[in-house]
């Protein structure tokens, strides 16, 4: 069914808000629903209106993003087959994720694992995917 009324009016609005902003709602949803799954929307999909913008704004971010560049994402490129289940579980660990929603995630890749966070914390979760036998990028 299409989204009510409500739906595109608070889309509408969030479109609205500043890069900065948009950034945020995604960890504040996951922490206010407390759910597993929101934890992956939070990932993948709440911070991408930051990075695409919207109408005669979308050029502005680009701009924006190379100066801060404080805020690094982590992507799982691939893994080995035979050590799955091991990426799994370092997925797991620094996502809170559980089991079923990890084991999707991982399934996916290249999927980005985690936003938003500084460089020192990408580089540790890069090694993590790295001895458990995955590829990770920051980006």
């Amino acid at each position: 069914p299409p989204p009510s009324d409500k739906v595109v009016e608070l889309a509408e609005r969030i479109a609205a808000l500043p890069p900065e902003e948009r950034r945020q709602i995604g960890p504040t949803l996951t922490e206010r629903l407390r759910h597993p799954k929101m934890q992956v929307i939070a990932d993948e999909g709440m911070d991408l209106g930051a990075q695409g913008g919207a109408g005669a704004g979308a050029g502005a971010p680009k701009a924006e993003e190379k100066k801060e560049k404080t805020a690094f994402d982590v992507k799982l490129e691939k893994f080995d087959a035979a050590a799955k289940i091991k990426v799994i579980k370092e997925v797991r660990a620094f996502t809170n994720l559980g089991l079923k929603e990890a084991k999707e995630l991982v399934e996916k890749a290249p999927v980005i694992l985690k936003q938003g966070i500084t460089k020192d914390e990408a580089n540790d979760i890069m090694e993590k995917i790295k001895a458990a036998g995955g590829v990770a990028v920051m980006e």
